[in-house]
């Protein structure tokens, strides 16, 4: 891809401040993000099992503050909930909201606060939220502290990455790929982390573990402040005269986002059940015995959340290496075909689960190896669509308007989020080879519609 729409100015030309061929401000942007992400997902690996087997039993639901309030709204849209349909609404709400909250986070930094405080305050609401966790009648308080830092966070640490970069410098794919594995090494090490001390020692303690990890992204942001490319706000600020109504062309690629944004919803809507009913197959479906020179053990249900993010660091190389081979040929895939890609890679991902499920029978287990299978198959999907998704936008969002238009395409995860927490609440009342076979409808019919887009959305996006 080739595209570039607006004129930025950034501090990210080649010279002294450059490390590894990359501007010095990308290696702090990529470990802030990335113990922020070990934050996220050192909580959300908890997440569902802490409220399944512990926080909404009787006995225990009874502390948490506002939990009545909460659950008579939930079951006024959705009727009456059990343990399992509960926490699955609640924990898709949770990760809905952390990306709908971004388009708010984009317009406070373009508007009023500029992308450095905006990233400061989230992360300090996130560490603030993460600790509250520890304190079990403060959940849905820190739920709510974790939804509001995520969106200040979020979309701005993102746009600083292509900030540190002129327009046309080849460099800032490679650079969204590099980020994209600070994003997954955080996650890789969070379950590991955060999720074994929740099992094994107490969930809050992993809790906690996930706000300390948020402070040393904090940390990290703050003394990385000279190698960081200056607000947007602040440069729209000192040129005035620079400022102009969008133009047709920009209008055009903001439309082409936003037809994308519809169909990449549910692709989220599939992914998104790793944290979800895909954990509560590997803690109660899979087999998870081991004997390893006599050293026999169970691994952690959580543990298997690891095996996404480190597949991406894994794979990302021979996928770039693909899409090189195939450029050199004339036959790489366009932006779209890639996305429509990563939906039927969810598909089969899903099919494999079917094939599990009818292993494992009505009350067995199944191998681990199916889910070993499901998350190659799932995390070669995701690299399909992710971080092509991050890189377009910094390149095609009008300049004033960047931070939002990221918000906006994080949002896709938003609506994913929420109807893959809906989509969870099945799980519970049906066969569970007939859950993970409407999945995968699910995620073929997005790709199917993905293609089909194809032809009239590529030449907006002036491919």
């Amino acid at each position: 891809m080739t595209i570039s729409t607006s004129h930025r100015a950034s501090p990210g030309a080649a010279g002294s401040d450059d490390l590894f061929g990359q501007p010095r401000g990308l290696s702090y942007l990529f470990a802030t993000e990335m113990w922020e992400r070990f934050s996220y997902y050192g909580m959300r690996s908890l997440l569902v099992l802490y409220m399944v087997k512990y926080l909404f039993l009787p006995g225990q639901v009874e502390s948490v503050l506002g939990f009545a309030t909460m659950k008579r709204v939930l079951e006024a849209m959705f009727g009456p909930l059990d343990v399992q349909p509960l926490a699955s609404q609640v924990y898709g709400s949770y990760t809905a909201l952390v990306y709908l909250t971004p388009i708010f986070g984009g317009l406070l930094a373009d508007r009023v606060l500029g992308q450095r405080r905006t990233v400061i305050l989230g992360a300090a609401l996130m560490a603030a939220g993460h600790f509250m966790m520890a304190f079990q009648p403060l959940f849905l308080f820190a739920l709510f502290t974790l939804i509001l830092g995520n969106g200040a966070f979020k979309p701005n640490i993102s746009t600083q990455v292509g900030g540190l970069y002129a327009p046309g410098d080849p460099r800032r794919d490679r650079a969204y790929s590099i980020f994209y594995v600070g994003i997954n090494l955080g996650a890789f090490f969070a379950p590991l982390v955060c999720g074994t001390l929740g099992e094994e020692v107490g969930w809050h303690y992993g809790f906690a573990a996930a706000g300390v990890g948020m402070l040393i992204g904090l940390c990290i942001y703050l003394y990385a402040s000279r190698h960081l490319p200056p607000d947007e706000l602040t440069k729209a600020r000192a040129a005035p005269a620079e400022r102009q109504n969008l133009s047709s062309e920009e209008w055009r690629s903001i439309g082409a986002l936003l037809v994308l944004c519809v169909l990449v919803t549910f692709f989220w809507a599939t992914y998104e059940q790793q944290g979800n009913t895909v954990t509560l197959w590997a803690s109660d479906y899979t087999n998870r015995s081991f004997d390893i020179f006599g050293w026999r053990g169970e691994i952690p249900a959580t543990m298997f959340l690891a095996l996404n993010p480190f597949m991406i660091f894994a794979f990302t190389p021979f996928i770039v290496a693909l899409w090189m081979r195939q450029a050199r040929r004339g036959t790489e895939p366009s932006t779209l075909t890639k996305m429509a890609l990563g939906c039927f890679g969810v598909a089969l991902a899903n099919l494999v689960m079917v094939a599990a499920a009818y292993e494992a029978g009505a009350d067995g287990k199944a191998s681990w190896l199916w889910l070993f299978l499901y998350f190659a198959i799932v995390t070669t999907g995701e690299l399909y669509i992710s971080p092509i998704g991050l890189s377009l936008v910094s390149k095609i969002a009008p300049v004033r308007m960047l931070s939002l238009i990221m918000g906006v395409w994080l949002a896709t995860s938003f609506t994913g989020n929420f109807i893959a927490g809906w989509l969870g609440s099945f799980w519970s009342g049906m066969d569970k080879a007939h859950f993970f076979l409407m999945i995968a409808a699910i995620a073929a019919a997005a790709g199917a519609g993905i293609q089909a887009f194809n032809r009239p959305l590529t030449p907006m996006l002036r491919e």
